[in-house]
């Protein structure tokens, strides 16, 4: 990014030059590189899937090449594209680790260089095999990280599971968090996620019923129903729970994660939340809303039948989602 007089903006070969005055690239620890810079460069609030396939693609066309990948990103989105790469990519072996910066890398304050150079070292240099996203302190699972703060340099965190590695004096690899290498050897093979129907809705007090009606309409295939706490809803209001339940037996597929930054939605500890599975809504337990948006993206894209998505959105699959507790 680079200064403009209509603010920040992506600006080509700026980041190449940067680099270029960063001596300490070229000292060890820090690995060689090839930069590879798309065109056009996009800022991270047009981020589409088709980006996303392009960079899953580029890193599998690159994987037994390079030991690993950083992929730098803009901060506003940058959970769901770690999100949806960790789904995409099948079988990855290596570390691909996304970071940013809030404040860009030619600006004399900024957070730029340290997430940089320390993303670039992780993915050299360490056996990771799953997406993460880099920034401040920690690395953190992609699917599991959410952005928490617009202004801070501490602006991600991971609520519902604990970082993969911490950076300090030293980086500390936290090992027995890693996705397990055996379930990722494979070879790497990408799924696409597609451009698909689906939305999130938040529930709060006093919404109007008809704009949830309208919404939940063809070609609408799925929701995300952002709940109260541990997934509860206005179930004494009948034509919410008829609304949900008539999408739920017309074949949309709705699941429910909660409005909370830590915890997970269980629709089970109150009587509204049985309501809501009882109108079929699937408990998305503690996936970050990123991680549920992009999975239902990414169901629906992989030609399964309705029965079969409500099957697997709710179970995990690249570590989004933890243990169902006992």
């Amino acid at each position: 990014m680079r200064r403009s007089e209509k603010g920040y903006r992506p600006s080509p070969g700026y980041l190449a030059s940067q680099m270029a005055n960063m001596d300490e690239l070229s000292q060890s620890p820090m690995p060689e590189f090839d930069l590879v810079e798309y065109e056009p460069l996009v800022d991270s609030s047009n981020m589409t899937p088709q980006i996303w396939r392009k960079i899953a693609d580029d890193v599998k066309t690159r994987h037994d090449t390079y030991d690993g990948f950083v992929v730098l990103h803009g901060t506003d989105t940058m959970a769901y594209s770690a999100a949806a790469l960790a789904f995409m990519l099948d079988g990855l072996s290596k570390p691909v680790i996304l970071t940013g910066a809030q404040l860009p890398l030619g600006q004399i304050r900024n957070d730029a260089r340290e997430n940089l150079k320390t993303a670039m070292v992780l993915a050299a240099n360490y056996e990771i095999p799953e997406v993460g996203l880099l920034f401040g302190d920690h690395l953190f699972r992609g699917c599991r990280s959410t952005k928490v703060s617009a202004t801070r340099f501490d602006a991600f965190d991971s609520p519902n599971y604990p970082p993969l590695a911490t950076v300090g004096t030293s980086i500390d690899i936290l090992e027995e968090n890693l996705l397990p290498a055996e379930a990722q050897s494979r070879g790497l093979q990408v799924k696409p996620i597609e451009a698909t129907e689906v939305a999130a809705f938040r529930l709060f007090p006093g919404m109007s019923i008809d704009i949830l009606h309208h919404l939940l309409q063809r070609p609408l295939k799925g929701i995300i129903l952002e709940t109260f706490g541990d997934g509860n809803g206005p179930t004494e209001n009948r034509e919410f729970l008829e609304a949900i339940s008539s999408a739920t037996q017309a074949g949309m597929v709705i699941l429910g994660c909660t409005q909370c930054l830590h915890g997970e939605m269980t629709q089970g500890s109150y009587a509204t939340g049985t309501a809501l599975t009882e109108a079929g809504v699937i408990p998305g337990r503690d996936m970050t809303i990123e991680a549920a948006l992009t999975k239902m993206q990414f169901l629906f894209s992989q030609n399964l039948s309705t029965n079969e998505i409500r099957d697997k959105i709710g179970q995990n699959i690249v570590g989004e989602i933890s243990t169902i507790s006992t």
